[in-house]
């Protein structure tokens, strides 16, 4: 028996369940050369003494922390106010539910904070690294392969040759939205493009100008930052300065929706003076008056494969392809 108030050690679980030490140790280990038998011996020892294992003694013999980071270089703001990322959250959470991996966020809101960041993922505090939202040509992913840590990235990133990463076809959804609109008869189409530091918002900007170049079509370009508010201000942009635009091709629901306010403000009807798609088809679109219009991506679903190729990597089981990109597709509404 233990003394009140101390710890039961790994000697004290082997001598409950009539085992050796290094018995015990494989069966909290998870190790498969461990007898039925003396699994359950072990378990119900574990269980009566009520030991927990001391996982910081572990990962200095196993150099592994059975933890995962989850970076997101965006404000509080954006994080916790677009749907994309809860998605994105989800999804993660579910790829790892079985595999016995914790998940950790971690924001990157400042140089400062970055650098931090840097040093705290490099230095083995965890086994593997998911990052989303890049900016740039940013260094840490390279960083973060050259260390020895398995990383995996939500989006191609600018400037980048990620090993390994998971994407929507931006291009191909951004040209499906604005040939629908093409073949509607729309002949003045603005887009209000996401931040061009960005591969998403590079990708879904050359799959408008590639739709109305091949249309002979000329281009009406504002930008936003993929939220509502830069939605609004450039959605006044740019009917101020084109009053006849008749359809708006937005890189974000949350910047189409704030387009919708802007024309209902204005008194301009919407599909009939102004035809509207976003890119999301969050579940935001449908409920919008009138219901939005929306190029289909699962944030769920890329969170999921992120997560299954970060495990793989740090399994070191072999990847048959470690670049995942997933199609896109157009779900019309009444905006559009």
């Amino acid at each position: 028996m233990t003394q009140r108030g101390t710890r039961p050690t790994l000697e004290e679980v082997a001598a409950r369940a009539g085992v050796g030490r290094g018995t015990v140790s494989r069966v909290v280990n998870g190790s498969p050369r461990v007898s039925e038998r003396a699994r359950q011996a072990v378990l119900k020892a574990i269980d009566e003494l009520g030991y927990v294992p001391n996982r910081a003694a572990r990962t200095l013999v196993t150099r592994r922390t059975d933890t995962v980071a989850l970076v997101v270089a965006e404000s509080d703001q954006r994080l916790f106010g677009e749907p994309y990322f809860a998605g994105i959250i989800r999804g993660i959470s579910n790829g790892l539910g079985d595999t016995g991996l914790q998940l950790l966020l971690a924001l990157a809101r400042s140089p400062a904070e970055y650098a931090r960041l840097e040093h705290y993922l490099t230095t083995q505090h965890v086994d593997g690294v998911l990052l989303t939202s890049l900016h740039a040509e940013d260094p840490l992913p390279a960083k973060l392969e050259a260390n020895g840590v398995p990383t995996v990235l939500g989006g191609r990133p600018p400037g980048l040759s990620p090993v390994s990463y998971v994407d929507v076809d931006n291009r191909l959804g951004a040209r499906e939205a604005v040939g629908h609109l093409i073949a509607d008869g729309r002949r003045r189409i603005a887009t209000i493009a996401g931040p061009q530091d960005m591969g998403v918002g590079i990708d879904r900007l050359a799959g408008y100008r590639e739709a109305l170049g091949e249309a002979g079509l000329p281009e009406y370009v504002a930008f936003g930052d993929f939220g509502e508010a830069t939605g609004i201000s450039a959605a006044e942009r740019l009917l101020a300065d084109e009053p006849a635009v008749d359809a708006v091709f937005a890189a974000s629901d949350p910047m189409a929706l704030g387009t919708l306010r802007v024309l209902r403000r204005l008194g301009r009807r919407v599909p009939d003076d102004v035809a509207v798609i976003g890119f999301d088809d969050s579940a935001a679109a449908p409920l919008a008056d009138p219901p939005l219009s929306s190029v289909h991506q699962s944030p769920e679903e890329m969170g999921v494969a992120m997560a299954r190729l970060l495990v793989s990597r740090i399994r070191g089981e072999a990847v048959a392809d470690p670049v995942v990109i997933m199609r896109p597709h157009l779900v019309l509404r009444e905006s559009a």
